[in-house]
């Protein structure tokens, strides 16, 4: 079965999307910096602080989802319960990013992130059910 391998897609596919997300919103603070742009009178130095900040933060999440999906291929396992939790909000938000997006990026948004969804869930679903059956094929009991 293909689970490693997919493991290993879905952590490099997060890690490359942590990089993504960082530096799209560090490009995004620089603009509003340098434009002094303002929404609702916040200060433009505050949300410049607040997009690196958010982006910063969102990045090391996705980047620690793929260090999960990373060690389930390694240790070739089912991640703990706080890994599950961990990767089951991933693919929760990418789910959400990928509905809004359709309308807001376009068609091809949508399918890489769907992309990603599937890579974040076939692993869990694919670990799960082998570690539910046996070495001799026979169900393990609770």
């Amino acid at each position: 079965m293909a689970r490693r391998p997919v493991a290993w897609v879905g952590a490099i596919a997060l890690w490359a999307e942590a990089v993504g997300i960082v530096l799209l919103n560090w490009f995004l603070g620089l603009v509003v910096d340098k434009q002094d742009m303002s929404m609702g009178g916040l200060d433009p130095h505050a949300m410049s602080v607040g997009a690196w900040v958010a982006g910063g933060l969102f990045g090391l999440y996705l980047a620690l989802c793929g260090l999960v999906l990373a060690r389930t291929a390694a240790t070739d396992r089912a991640p703990g319960r706080l890994g599950k939790i961990l990767l089951i909000s991933a693919a929760v938000t990418h789910g959400l990013l990928g509905a809004f997006s359709i309308g807001l990026v376009g068609w091809l948004a949508f399918v890489l992130m769907m992309a990603v969804l599937g890579l974040i869930v076939l692993p869990l679903i694919a670990y799960d059910r082998r570690d539910a059956v046996g070495v001799d094929g026979a169900p393990q009991a609770a």
